[in-house]
């Protein structure tokens, strides 16, 4: 294998490893009665959240505060 290639591998995989989407699912409890208010803030907040909106479906209040630079289409994720 060429060095290039290790390389851009390597980061795909670490990238891949540390994405919410992915990761977070796992270690989500099943969604609760009644209202439930989820915070969260930094880089990944905004695909944090929407990890929780996809595995959390129906009604929710929360807010994620996040880069503007990151779109991740998250119904609840707003820039600081």
């Amino acid at each position: 294998m060429e060095p290039k290639q290790l390389l851009t591998q390597s980061f795909q995989a670490a990238v891949a490893a540390a994405d919410p989407l992915k990761i977070l699912p796992a270690h989500l409890p099943h969604p609760p009665s009644g209202e439930t208010l989820v915070v969260g803030a930094g880089k990944a907040a905004a695909s944090m959240a929407l990890a929780v909106e996809q595995h959390w479906p129906g009604t929710r209040r929360w807010r994620a505060w996040s880069s503007p630079a990151i779109g991740t289409g998250c119904r609840h994720a707003a820039s600081r």
